[in-house]
């Protein structure tokens, strides 16, 4: 079957307005899908921005970001100033363990709140707390799960 093309723009932007509903940027989240979806395994920022209609500016802001939390890299073409930037075969790996020590600061400062409030009635209070249980939670299963996923993958 041939590669719809159309198709595949709309189900990059819905993606990335799903990301972005989700709390990611914007560009990057458009970006991010681009590249997911790239046939020849990279784009350039050129033809990043032709692709997806914006500035070099925006791409670059994009790029850098995806870059800085695990999910891009650059690689220099031969004989071109320009480079190329590719999807990590683990990015999504990446991204989620190098927020994982995000876990532990979250649950601490949910239950420091909690405390200042010293009522452990009031609503405030509850909510922290609950926040602090959830990624106290998350932070025990992480390891666990990403060990999970690494015995998936290998199959």
């Amino acid at each position: 079957m041939p590669r719809d093309e159309q198709a595949l723009r709309a189900t990059v932007e819905q993606s990335a307005a799903v990301l972005t509903a989700a709390g990611f940027p914007r560009m990057p989240a458009r970006v991010l899908m681009a590249l997911l979806v790239a046939e020849q395994g990279g784009l350039t920022a050129s033809e990043l921005g032709d692709q997806l209609g914006v500035s070099a500016a925006a791409i670059s802001g994009a790029v850098r970001y995806l870059e800085q939390i695990g999910i891009l890299h650059r690689v220099p073409q031969a004989g071109s100033r320009r480079d190329r930037w590719e999807f990590l075969d683990d990015a999504w790996y990446t991204a989620l363990m190098a927020k994982s020590p995000v876990y532990g600061v979250i649950a601490e400062l949910g239950d420091r709140a909690a405390d200042a409030i010293a009522d452990e009635q009031a609503a405030g209070s509850v909510r922290a707390r609950e926040m602090a249980r959830f990624y106290r939670f998350i932070d025990t299963r992480m390891p666990d799960l990403m060990r999970e996923w690494e015995e998936l993958r290998g199959r």
